[in-house]
């Protein structure tokens, strides 16, 4: 067999575009180039698609050239993008490869949430990780929580609010939310990730800010009971039908939590790869990590985050498009479990060619006994 032509999306409309550029790095750097061609496919803040080998570089220094377009076709098959150059007037047209897998390194809104596999699924081509459902669900915090707490998973106590419920503009709200929930109080926007408009509330005063704030990234907004004395474990996932986890991690962060800033700023965060567990903690934390990606239906790949206080543990979120920078705890933790970066995208692209392979076999269409639908007049 030939190589398989593997289009690597990355960038995005999302808060979380920088970091999608930085994983996407790594990842380009350890596609095996005697399997795989790869094709860059970059994705501008305003929502432009770029398939060009510059790509990745344009959307880094924010310079794409205004002359390039694509479009794609969510027809069955149809995995050739079009490209559309303009040149001092003139317009020429090309196509792409044909892709055989996207592989979308998207974080955040319209790419980690289960808009673009949809977009996939029309074009009934395979993609790397969550198909729609578990996409969706892995991107609402609240939907996420709900649905694991329906499940009989630990989950710490939280409420949750759209605009239109906003507590700030309703009497007595706040005060409500301080008899449900006690200081610190973590409130974050519901469908974002990397931190991003995260605030850890100690008072009334910054619990108003940090409502105000997770309300400029999204409509709707969770608030969580913080924890403390508090660990924070991460976990890594990988499988479609049987999953299985690697070993825990744990994260040391700089700050007083492990916010944006933490994660890809500053250098004082430490990893501890694998985390300082007893055996039988690292058991139950694997076999929680695969119930809750199981729950929120996952396939190919996720991160289950946990909060630890004490022998008590709290599935924190679930991540379906995990970092996978130089300092990712994904990645990071598969090579602690003895398989290294490059196998482990051997392995998803090949979960993703299974998945796709299985859901071809299955029937699209029911043939009546009769013409029914013929007959059917307006």
């Amino acid at each position: 067999m030939g190589k398989l032509t593997v289009g690597v999306v990355f960038g995005g409309r999302s808060a979380e575009h920088e970091v999608s550029l930085v994983s996407a790095t790594s990842i380009l750097k350890a596609l095996d180039p005697e399997r795989y061609r790869v094709v860059p496919i970059g994705i501008s803040k305003d929502g432009r698609w770029i398939v060009h080998e510059k790509a990745l570089e344009w959307l880094k220094e924010n310079t794409v050239p205004d002359r390039f377009r694509c479009a794609v076709f969510p027809e069955p098959e149809e995995s050739r993008l079009l490209i559309v150059e303009e040149n001092g007037g003139n317009v020429s047209f090309r196509y792409s490869p044909a892709i055989d897998l996207f592989f979308p390194v998207l974080h955040g809104t319209f790419g980690e949430d289960g808009t673009i596999q949809g977009l996939f699924e029309l074009m009934d081509v395979p993609y790397v990780g969550a198909g729609v459902l578990g996409s969706a669900v892995g991107m609402d915090k609240v939907v996420q929580k709900t649905l694991l707490r329906f499940a009989g998973l630990p989950v710490v106590q939280f409420l949750s609010y759209t605009q239109e419920q906003n507590p700030l503009h309703v009497k007595g709200e706040i005060k409500e939310i301080e008899t449900k929930l006690h200081y610190p109080i973590f409130v974050k926007p519901a469908n974002l990730g990397s931190s991003v408009g995260i605030t850890k509330a100690h008072n009334r005063g910054e619990l108003r800010t940090g409502i105000e704030l997770a309300f400029q990234y999204d409509r709707k907004i969770i608030l969580e009971q913080g924890i403390e004395p508090v660990r924070e474990i991460e976990i890594s996932v990988l499988g479609n039908e049987s999953p299985r986890a690697s070993l825990p991690g744990e994260i040391i962060p700089s700050r007083e939590f492990y916010d944006y800033e933490a994660k890809y700023v500053d250098d004082g965060s430490k990893l501890l790869i694998p985390a300082p567990l007893p055996e039988e903690t690292v058991k139950r934390i694997q076999e929680l990590a695969i119930r809750a990606y199981q729950v929120a239906g996952c396939e190919g790949m996720a991160r289950v985050d946990f909060l630890m206080r004490g022998d008590e543990l709290y599935v924190s979120e679930i991540n379906t498009i995990p970092g996978f920078t130089m300092i990712s705890m994904y990645p990071k933790l598969w090579e602690a479990s003895g398989l290294p970066f490059s196998r482990l995208l051997d392995e998803l692209i090949d979960l993703a060619m299974r998945r796709h392979q299985a859901r071809k076999r299955l029937r699209t269409s029911y043939e009546s006994e009769s013409d029914w639908y013929r007959r059917t007049t307006t």
